[in-house]
């Protein structure tokens, strides 16, 4: 991350800090602490008179979705879920917009981040049994009218091989006009170049049509450590939702347990199974559809490079390790596609 990007994240300004005070009617803010876990967004802890909370300052997202998206939790709350809803500004929005910015807060929820491979296989089996009944309640907040209905069908973009490969030499052209000669431009030059080999060797085993099986429906978007907090060996919140939307049930469940489980360039698979398993327990997924959902995962890591357009195009050097981490797991998920597949399909 570069030195100004960094500040930015980890900055408030005093003023734009007293009026968030005002108008979440917080009182003197008496303290507050940067949370450095997030990626995307900024989060901080604020102690104040009214007691402690999570002030979280959203990007990349419209003020009417993520206003939108907020208005959900206090439905999935009511049902039980683990999910805290948020302060509501003095004029009754659940979103404040200060120095151009969106921002929200939540009382502040004690636990831990704990990542998928530090679960037990119990617990792995629980954060499942969890999204099956999170994409449960999504279903009822819909049907409530909370949501919008849900198109009965939906498509999905399969790149081609050939716009993969395009999309790589223009990367390795930027590291080259953009780049330090650091050591991780020295890597991402040869990770670029043994991604066009991968990408042109697999290119027939990549999905072949654009309806993704199975059923799809409002999801969280974006499960994973970070935004999970546990305490006791219970999940007791899940954060971040301001990338509800619609998608394939098998994305979210495949992409969870990527992001959970892929820790170190492997993917442990005993906990990938005991997860799918806790979620079929809840909502009966169909195997041919998480066959489905695994396989277009894999296309997708295999053919976008998010981290790279991030550091070399915005001059976020956020995403340095994640990108490094995931291509060692995309090596070793392409080496054993069929043994991956049947860690998230058998039983």
């Amino acid at each position: 991350m570069t030195d100004a990007i960094s500040a930015g994240k980890a900055d408030i300004p005093e003023s734009f800090l007293v009026e968030l005070a005002s108008a979440f009617e917080l009182g003197e803010v008496r303290e507050r602490r940067y949370l450095a876990d997030g990626l995307m967004n900024a989060n901080w802890k604020v102690d104040t008179p009214a007691g402690a909370f999570a002030l979280k300052r959203v990007t990349d997202v419209s003020l009417d979705r993520l206003g939108r998206n907020l208005g959900v939790l206090a439905s999935l709350a009511a049902d039980g879920l683990p999910v805290t809803a948020p302060v509501a500004t003095a004029s009754g929005s659940l979103v404040a917009e200060v120095g151009g910015g969106a921002w929200c807060l939540f009382p502040w929820a004690d636990g831990a981040h704990v990542r998928g491979v530090d679960l037990t296989p119990g617990q792995a089996a629980d954060l499942g049994v969890h999204l099956g009944r999170l994409h449960e309640g999504l279903g009822r907040a819909c049907a409530q009218g909370l949501l919008p209905m849900v198109p009965e069908e939906m498509t999905a973009d399969v790149p081609s091989p050939e716009r993969a490969v395009e999309k790589s030499e223009r990367l390795s052209g930027a590291v080259q006009e953009k780049g330090a000669g650091s050591a991780f431009d020295v890597a991402v030059t040869a990770a670029l170049e043994q991604r066009r080999e991968l990408i042109v060797k697999h290119a027939d085993r990549r999905p072949k049509d654009t309806v993704p099986a199975g059923g799809h429906g409002w999801t969280h978007g974006d499960v994973q450590y970070r935004n999970l907090l546990w305490e006791g060996g219970e999940l007791i919140a899940v954060l971040d939702w301001d990338r509800v939307g619609v998608r394939p049930y098998a994305e979210e469940v495949v992409r969870t347990a990527q992001v959970q489980f892929g820790v170190d360039g492997v993917l442990d698979l005993a906990h990938v199974s005991a997860f799918v398993r806790g979620y079929r327990s809840v909502v009966p997924l169909e195997v041919e559809a998480l066959a489905d959902g695994v396989r277009r995962l894999w296309w997708k890591r295999m053919t976008d490079y998010w981290q790279l357009e991030f550091h070399y195009d915005r001059g976020d050097h956020s995403f340095q390790e994640l990108f490094i981490a995931d291509e060692a797991l995309l090596h070793w998920w392409t080496d054993r596609l069929g043994q991956v597949e049947d860690a998230f399909t058998e039983g």
